[in-house]
């Protein structure tokens, strides 16, 4: 599933209207985690973006240090590491 290519579809909504359904996504799951009673602190960004000519790139914003923005990268992937493991 993680390994699938992402296929284009013409009815797909424009990249805009994409992330801003991901970060949607996102809330819905926070406020279904936490309630109403909770703060958003730092936030990461992570986007793969495909090229017109095929090339992939990654866009990382991290509005804090770097050393703040590592450690909270490395922290995700533990997580994640931890919860493929079950």
């Amino acid at each position: 599933m993680a390994d699938e290519a992402i296929e284009p579809d013409a009815t797909a909504p424009n990249p805009r209207t994409r992330l801003m359904n991901e970060v949607a996504e996102q809330m819905d799951a926070i406020e279904s985690d936490f309630g109403s009673d909770y703060e958003i602190g730092r936030v990461i960004t992570i986007v793969e973006v495909t090229g017109p000519d095929g090339n992939v790139g990654l866009r990382v914003r991290a509005g804090q240090y770097p050393w703040i923005a590592l450690g909270m990268l490395e922290f995700a992937k533990k997580s994640l590491e931890a919860t493929m493991r079950g």
